[in-house]
């Protein structure tokens, strides 16, 4: 049955994915909307969007991708999340050493810039050093060896953490309520009795504290602890994580490097201007990422502690020492800080997945997937759920974003690796964490 206005919906977690959902159902006319979240704050620890930026840029190998991102760029530069955003641009490149698949896929995602009438007017081919130096001049110490591409100046960044923080003090300010901290994480989502053939409703949820909380519709919107709560969801969606470390800059290095562009060398890393507030210069490593696997099924999730998380693999700080050499030398020994790896919910096409739990009627729905490039959707990411829910025949129209087949995988060491833009094989994190107990 269709959810009214006045009905009660419980949506858990308040990342970005659930957070956008409560505004745009809010904004609706949703009268009666709970959050629950086993953070004790907003953005919550186990987030990947809390964080302190993300890239955004429109430019996608596939049409689709790039119109949604305009949308979302569009809404970025609304009241609400317009201080968030920073339209920096973004220089794609690859260096020197680029193996070929690499070196492809930056040609597709510029040709794709290129061809799109709305991005095609901010490209600036890079074909030399000095062509990166004539718009990055910040850059003059490094040697960017063989670095070409182009520069996007379309595009830039969002403040990730501060961007979500603003939409809870919205959300709280509309009347929406939050239910936070460790003994608010649901624990299951609790059904009505089976018919027949298996269908079965849901009506509501309980949490660590042993209380339930009654709602006709359940939107989960779990990140990469999504399977827990739907062990339906099987293989579609696997914990994924890549990591994060920063350099802490001075106040005048902070200054010079002030609106540089987000600068991405596919083959190893990107990094962001230095956060105005902290003086941290955030820097990615590229790879196929880290999966924490079930030898039996094949799920993977997050590590059951939030500590076991907090470093940085060292291939990974190889490769950010890398660029910082090639780019900014002056950095490239600073002590990294604030480091760890982000668990996102990832999918093995890079698709969302915005759709009904299937034989539950329409009363829990999922929002996952985000797949390491969801952030830079936020503003938009609860109008899908919305158009979901006034669909009169509980169809997800958009056929690439519905629920999938279950078991995809055998194991984790081949999940999403034929995404293009990921390099690398993905690995297990048994392995790397082995390696961080012998440093």
């Amino acid at each position: 049955m269709k959810a009214g206005l006045s009905d009660s919906i419980v949506i858990v977690g308040a990342g970005a994915f659930g957070l956008s959902t409560a505004l745009h159902l809010v904004r609706a006319g949703y009268t009666n909307l709970t959050v629950i979240e086993k953070g004790d704050s907003v953005p919550p620890r186990y987030s990947a969007a809390n964080d302190l930026n993300k890239i955004v840029r429109p430019e996608y190998e596939d049409k689709f991708y790039s119109d949604l991102t305009l949308k979302a760029m569009a809404a970025w530069k609304t009241p609400l999340f317009a201080p968030y955003f920073h339209q920096t641009g973004f220089l794609n490149c690859v260096s020197k050493s680029c193996p070929d698949r690499a070196v492809a896929t930056m040609r597709r995602f510029q040709a794709s810039a290129e061809k799109h009438p709305d991005i095609r007017p901010h490209v600036v081919p890079i074909q030399s050093r000095q062509d990166i130096l004539d718009q990055v001049w910040q850059f003059q110490d490094g040697e960017l060896p063989g670095w070409r591409g182009y520069l996007n100046r379309r595009a830039g960044y969002a403040q990730s953490a501060r961007a979500l923080a603003a939409v809870y003090r919205e959300l709280r300010s509309k009347g929406v309520e939050f239910r936070l901290g460790p003994d608010c994480e649901v624990t299951q989502i609790v059904y009505g009795a089976s018919s027949v053939d298996g269908t079965k409703a849901a009506r509501g949820v309980t949490t660590k504290d042993d209380k339930f909380h009654s709602a006709g519709l359940v939107i989960v919107a779990a990140g990469a602890w999504v399977s827990q709560l739907i062990p339906e969801i099987g293989t579609q969606v696997d914990a994924k994580a890549w990591s994060v470390a920063h350099v802490k800059v001075t106040d005048d290095e902070a200054s010079v490097l002030r609106d540089i562009p987000v600068t991405y060398a596919r083959d190893l890393g990107f990094f962001f201007e230095p956060d105005p507030e902290t003086n941290l210069l955030k820097l990615c490593p590229m790879g196929g990422g880290f999966v924490n696997s079930n030898a039996e099924t094949g799920v993977s999730l997050p590590p059951d502690s939030y500590g076991r998380s907090a470093f940085m693999p060292k291939n990974d700080e190889r490769k950010v020492r890398q660029l910082l050499a090639q780019t900014l030398p002056a950095l490239a020994n600073r002590p990294l800080v604030s480091k760890a790896l982000c668990w996102f919910a990832d999918t093995i096409d890079s698709d969302y997945i915005v759709d009904y739990v299937p034989k539950t009627s329409g009363s829990v729905l999922v929002v996952s997937g985000d797949s390491g490039h969801g952030f830079k959707m936020f503003p938009i990411v609860g109008s899908w759920v919305l158009d979901l829910l006034n669909a009169e025949d509980f169809q997800q129209y958009e056929a690439r974003w519905r629920w999938k087949a279950r078991n995809l995988k055998v194991s984790g060491s081949d999940w999403g690796d034929e995404v293009s833009w990921r390099l690398g094989s993905t690995t297990e994190f048994s392995s790397i964490e082995t390696d961080r107990s012998r440093l």
